[in-house]
């Protein structure tokens, strides 16, 4: 039997290091295909649930868990630590809403990069690449490497404020923080890398002594799960919420998560505990964050601080202050661990999409000499940010939010593209979006739309009233509900079409008969085998080999649009970021 869970008193029956000589279906790198290699344990290539007991499936459920895992976890980095003891310091608890709202769309955003990952084996970039052209893709990409290079420089900056309170100065401690971050990726060792993060993952732990230290209220901060804007809903608040999102639901998680699960040779079989991979990381973000939140709210109240945040490192000073050294330590370990994974995640998303995009090597299986472009990014990548973090500290506390701000700004792109692609049958085939799931999607892609909307017209026009904002996103809905049923009829109108097309190639038949055939009905039990057996077995052909599907006017105008709000939206937070800056 090739399956073995890791431990120190286990021998390996089987260890598989080189990959398969060729990939498969539209897998570029062969270095994707072959053993599942995890911290916790290995799977074999044709292993399958058949005739496992319990407690090995739950050994096989080790040996999945990292990609959903990781990708959360590095969701509460530098930033995130920042966005949230901003939220706690300036607000209370009174904005645990807003992570509320946000566990359906951390979800639902990457359950569809857990399944285009798994079937189709090839990265986010690429399949953008392939399926829109390079216009698109270029698009796609080039937000991507612009947000995610300001991310790494903010966990940096998040290093050096940690590693300050423990009175290490940032000319060592960032140069160290960057070498320890190339040696652990350029081990060419999936499973040590990996390792790695669970190590850094584990040390998470502190959140909870911090929660327990800073004496929170259960009776305020549940006050907080109701949806509240303290101060009225203006340009400032908004600028937090869209915060909230962007460093909670980033760009960069699409990008990472699938590469990862293709680098760890994830396939179909193995997405029933890939999503249970992911749900284990979204408690443990939601926790980190309301931890944090907590830790700034009430460790810091009655106190000058409150309302009047700076960074991450300030709130380390102030509960030292306050509370004691103990309290400060723990928080500044939980933004120095923050830091790391968050730089580690960040920065393998975007030299992920590097080799998506310049077609070479790129996986943790290979050695430096086997795939220098992929480790040179990635080296470059940390230097470049490093360097840029010796700014002023004025302009990078500041950068540190703004950065959030723009990934929440540009993440209705990034999701539009994964619902495309997720309705792709050419790439998915059984395992495309439901009718259910794209209407989440929907709603989810105009419920950020609306957030960025009025962060625009209350940066534009900072007089607005929190009424006008409140009708503003009522119209907004409104306009969302008949703009869904548009698209239902649009859709209802397009499957008449196909029917009467096979109709005719068939000999004239009658659509109505054809519209029935496909919709036979059969037994729930005899739909699940069905599916089931043609769920594990499919995998997405070359890419090369499929017709590029073609925009209809009204989606091109549509993504014509949207692109050319969202680079108005992104000036205008750069715009309320510099206005901070100068006072």
């Amino acid at each position: 039997m090739a399956f073995f869970s890791g431990g120190a008193s286990r021998r390996t029956t089987t260890t598989v290091t080189a990959p398969d000589p060729a990939p498969t279906g539209a897998v570029m790198d062969s270095a994707h295909v072959g053993d599942i290699v995890g911290a916790l344990g290995t799977i074999g290539r044709n292993d399958t649930l058949a005739g496992r007991s319990r407690w090995q499936r739950f050994r096989m459920l080790l040996a999945i868990l990292g990609p959903g895992l990781i990708v959360m976890v590095g969701d509460n980095d530098a930033g995130g630590v920042a966005t949230y003891a901003t939220a706690g310091q300036n607000y209370g608890m009174a904005l645990v809403w807003t992570l509320l709202l946000l566990i359906p769309v951390l979800y639902v955003n990457q359950e569809m990069v857990v399944r285009l990952g798994a079937v189709a084996g090839v990265g986010h970039a690429r399949l953008i690449f392939a399926r829109f052209g390079k216009f698109w893709g270029a698009f796609s990409v080039g937000d991507l490497f612009l947000v995610n290079a300001l991310t790494i420089i903010t966990e940096f900056i998040g290093v050096s404020m940690a590693l300050g309170y423990f009175g290490l100065p940032k000319s060592i401690s960032v140069p160290l923080a960057a070498v320890l971050l190339f040696a652990v990726v350029a081990g060419g060792s999936f499973r040590r890398w990996e390792r790695f993060l669970f190590g850094l993952i584990a040390i998470n732990i502190v959140m909870f002594p911090l929660a327990f230290m800073v004496h929170p209220s259960v009776s305020e901060s549940a006050k907080g799960l109701i949806p509240s804007f303290p101060g009225g809903l203006n340009s400032t608040l908004l600028l937090l919420i869209v915060s909230i999102v962007g460093t909670t639901v980033a760009p960069w998680q699409l990008f990472f998560q699938q590469s990862n699960i293709v680098d760890k040779r994830i396939t179909p079989r193995w997405i029933r505990y890939e999503r249970i991979d992911l749900w284990v990381g979204i408690v443990v973000v939601m926790l980190g964050a309301v931890a944090i939140m907590a830790a700034a709210a009430f460790g810091l109240a009655g106190t000058d601080a409150v309302g009047n945040f700076t960074d991450a490192g300030a709130v380390a000073g102030a509960l030292h202050d306050h509370l004691g050294p103990t309290v400060g330590a723990l928080f500044a370990i939980l933004l120095l661990d923050a830091s790391l994974i968050g730089a580690n995640a960040v920065g393998l998303a975007t030299t992920y999409a590097l080799g998506d995009t310049v077609g070479k090597r790129h996986s943790l299986h290979w050695k430096i000499s086997e795939a220098p472009v992929f480790y040179l990014g990635y080296a470059l990548l940390l230097a470049v940010a490093a360097a840029v973090s010796f700014s002023p500290d004025h302009v990078l506390g500041l950068l540190t939010q703004g950065v959030q701000a723009l990934a929440g700004v540009l993440l209705p792109s990034a999701t539009v593209f994964l619902v495309l692609l997720c309705n792709d049958k050419a790439v998915l085939g059984p395992w495309v979006n439901t009718a259910r799931q794209n209407i989440v999607a929907g709603v989810i892609v105009w419920s950020l739309v609306l957030l960025s909307l009025a962060l625009t017209a209350a940066t534009f026009f900072p007089e607005l009233s929190t009424a006008s904002l409140q009708l503003f996103f009522g119209v907004g809905v409104l306009v969302g509900l008949l703009g869904g049923g548009v698209i239902v009829l649009a859709r209802n109108r397009g499957e008449r079409r196909a029917a009467e097309r096979t109709a005719a190639e068939l000999g004239g038949l009658d659509p109505d008969q054809i519209e029935e055939l496909e919709s036979t009905p059969l037994s729930r039990a005899e739909r699940r085998t069905i599916r089931e057996q043609d769920r594990d077995s499919w995998r997405t052909p070359a890419l090369e080999t499929l017709e590029r599907p073609a925009f209809s006017p009204l989606r091109l105008g549509g993504m014509i649009a949207l692109r050319g709000y969202l680079a108005i939206a992104v000036i205008l937070v750069g715009v309320k970021i510099f206005q901070s800056i100068t006072g």
